[in-house]
This record gives C-alpha cells, structure tokens and sequence, in this order.
C-alpha cells in the first residue's frame, strides 16, 4: 500500500480477497483498523452472473445445470463449484469476524447500487468518515446496460460506465433449477442477514 498522509484514505479493490481463507489474517496484521467495504447481492443471480462470465471466455463449458448439481435428479447443490461457493456469504464472514470487528465491515447491496447508487454510496460514505458529495445528480440509467452510469468521470469531461463486461444478458435457466438454488441459500442468507442486521431481501 502506497503511504497515506493523516486525511487520506487509500483504496483497493480485489473481489476475491472476501472469500480467500488467508486473508482475514493477513490484512489484519497489515492494519487492524482497515474498513472493509464488500458488494454482495442474490446468491443466486451472482451464480449465473459468474457462469456468464466464464462463458463469454469459455464457450465450450458444460451447461450451469451441469455444473450447479452433483447430482440433479437428488437435487444435491455442489458447493465445491465456486461459482456457488462464493454465495456462502455468511461463511466467509465468520471467517472475516475472527480478525475484525463487525463495526469495520460495511455489505453493500448490489441490488441498491442498480436501483439507487446515490443512496448506496452514501452509506459508503458515512462508513469511510466523508462528507457525503456523490448523490442522484451524478448518475443517469443507462438503459442499453441497464446500470446507472456516472454523469461525468473524474477528470474527464465524458461519462462513464462499467465495462462490456458488466449487463451482460444471462442465459436462459431451467426455473426448477433456480428454485432449488434459491431453497440451497436459504438458510446461508437468513444467518447471513443475522451477522450483519440487515435482509438483503433475495428470498421473496
């Protein structure tokens, strides 16, 4: 990390470190007084989301039914596959409460960031100790991507939205498929929901 003067805050983004076993642990002997800010949302669409992902670099991989179920006809979820492991939000964050304090972890919910970033990013901004600056006149929906973009990015006269990556349609899933998923987290997200006092809605 570069060195911070008193005033600054420094910042980095690196997705797989909430569900790396090693690293609760190391950032906390780094810093014990790092704020951790993790984006989750629906288990279940964060799963096909992923398998999007690998399929736009992987045309050839078996089919997310495939791959989802150890075995199908028993309905057997497999945990192992990350693309659903990854969802086990509560599991990563008992590991992450050994090392931290739940005062120094913020969940912001990927769902609000869509419906209204503004918001979102102004529980972001209470976390981190700022004045809250970033609000509604700094986004407009892009409706091809179906995401907010931002009005104008720093330093630069255009606007800015997330990569091609991002909005990308999903394939089309089997409906008893997703149910059984949506069974499978069930439980994992009512805990989740107990650790950090807030229901992130994803069982309606």
């Amino acid at each position: 990390m570069p060195r911070t003067l008193e005033g600054q805050i420094t910042m980095e983004k690196t997705p797989s470190y909430f569900v790396t076993r090693e690293a609760p642990a190391r950032i906390s002997a780094m810093s014990k007084d790092t704020k951790l800010l993790v984006v989750v949302r629906d288990p279940v669409t964060r799963a096909v989301s992923d398998y999007t992902q690998t399929l736009s670099k992987r045309p050839d991989i078996p089919s997310f039914e495939s791959l989802a179920f150890r075995n199908r006809t028993a309905g057997l979820v497999d945990r192992a596959w990350s693309a659903i492991q990854i969802g086990l939000y509560a599991e990563h964050l008992e590991r992450w409460l050994r090392h931290f304090p739940a005062r120094q972890l913020l969940f912001v919910s990927g769902e609000r960031l869509v419906r209204d970033p503004a918001g979102e990013l102004g529980r972001v901004q209470d976390f981190l100790g700022l004045k809250r600056i970033i609000s509604d006149k700094h986004f407009y929906f892009n409706q091809t991507k179906g995401f907010p973009c931002l009005k104008k990015a720093e330093g630069s006269g255009r606007p800015h939205c997330l990569g091609k990556t991002k909005g990308r349609p999903h394939p089309e899933i089997d409906g008893q498929v997703l149910r059984r998923l949506r069974d499978f987290y069930r439980p994992f997200n009512r805990k989740f929901y107990q650790m950090t006092g807030h229901d992130f809605g994803w069982d309606g």
